[in-house]
């Protein structure tokens, strides 16, 4: 990697997200802990095992400095099926001793076996901490996005490849599986979710849902679909 290895932190209620970037193409690791429990999530063994673990011990540094129980990592939870974001999979897997987890529609294109199959509305319980997954259809039919909620602060949504600062993922000039992930996008992340949301995808930077809210009309012309009144594009609640 040409550029270094920097491990950054998002600490929100009784939440610890540890990320960075793993190699050149910008492949974010996350590393989701409860810190009343210990009980961790690792999001996307993109690469560079190493680099994993790291942050892991990251976590585990940041729980031993504060008194809070030691990290308990619970799995690995590959958001979809390219490669570029299961490199590291097997080797940090069995470095943690913990199950793998993916979109039952990706599974089967991901050579790690997959221990738990997940779905559009499956929830992993980190102790005390539900986390809420989202399936985001259209860059590959079983992506799968992560919602991370704490009581009084912005929600954190992990997105994969699904959805960026600036647009929707790839669908390689398909014109149906544009359709289909801008709406599930639309319906399952902009209609759900309020601005302060903060949304973390699997390359690059984050972003918050209300910078990208306004886009959603532009986006539906890069598709040549029909725009809306963007009213039928505000938050409209927990569903």
């Amino acid at each position: 990697m040409t550029h270094p290895f920097i491990p950054k932190l998002d600490a929100f209620g009784g939440i610890e997200i540890h990320y960075a970037e793993l190699n050149d193409y910008e492949n974010n690791c996350y590393v989701v802990v409860d810190a009343a429990s210990g009980k961790t999530l690792v999001v996307d063994a993109a690469d560079a095992a190493p680099y994993v673990l790291g942050l892991v011990d990251a976590a585990r540094e940041s729980a031993a400095q504060a008194g809070r129980p030691e990290i308990a990592p619970v799995g690995v939870l590959t958001t979809h099926s390219h490669p570029d974001h299961w490199q590291a999979l097997a080797e940090v897997k069995d470095a943690l001793a913990v199950p793998s987890l993916a979109g039952e529609a990706d599974a089967g294109e991901i050579p790690v076996p997959t221990d738990r199959l997940v779905n559009h509305g499956d929830t992993i319980e980190l102790g005390e901490t539900v986390l809420e997954l989202i399936g985001l259809r259209g860059h590959t039919p079983g992506s799968i996005a992560v919602v991370i909620r704490q009581p009084g602060e912005a929600t954190r949504i992990l997105t994969g490849d699904s959805l960026f600062p600036g647009g929707i993922g790839n669908t390689w000039d398909d014109p149906e599986r544009y359709r289909q992930l801008l709406t599930d996008c639309v319906e399952r992340i902009f209609r759900r979710f309020p601005d302060e949301t903060v949304f973390y995808p699997g390359h690059g930077l984050p972003s918050t849902i209300g910078r990208e809210r306004g886009f959603l009309n532009r986006w539906r012309l890069l598709g040549d679909l029909d725009p809306v009144d963007p009213s039928t594009d505000r938050y409209l609640g927990e569903a």
